[in-house]
Parts: structure tokens; sequence; C-alpha cells
């Protein structure tokens, strides 16, 4: 038997546990305080209009907020397609 075959099988089960492990952690779904309601998205949400002059809170977030994040996906993107 081949000294590998144990060593892999315990490393997956040991990454299948801190998985599990992290995932049990996880807050409840839709309870008001997670920790993903908190004071970014409520100030992209009343200050999308007055900050980009955009009705479209998507469009005024993804182009003033995240352009340089946007532009750098896309090109990644390109970049990936021409391989």
């Amino acid at each position: 038997m081949n000294i590998k075959n144990p060593l892999i099988i315990l490393i997956t089960l040991l990454a299948i546990f801190s998985v599990l492990l992290a995932v049990s952690e996880f807050p409840p779904y839709g309870m008001a305080d997670n920790p993903v309601h908190n004071q970014v998205s409520k100030r992209y949400i009343n200050s999308t209009l007055e900050d980009t002059g955009v009705f479209n809170m998507v469009t005024g977030t993804v182009l003033d907020y995240r352009a340089y994040d946007t532009m750098f996906e896309t090109i990644v993107l390109f970049t990936a397609t021409l391989a």
C-alpha cells in the first residue's frame, strides 16, 4: 500500500471537517442582526442618487463606487477569452 493514500484520505477528512466547522459558525439565515447588514449597504442604498446622480442604484454602484474593480475584472475576462 502506498503511503500517500492514507495521507490523502486524512487531509480530505480534515478539510471536510474544517469546512463543516466553519459553516456551523455562520449566523442564521434571514436574521436582521447578521453581520452582512451593516452601515456600508445602508449608505449605498441611501446616498447613491446624491453621490452619483444616477437613478439606477446598481448602475451607480458599479460605475461610480466600484469602477476600478469592474474595469480590472473586465480586463481579466477579456484576456481569458483571448487565451
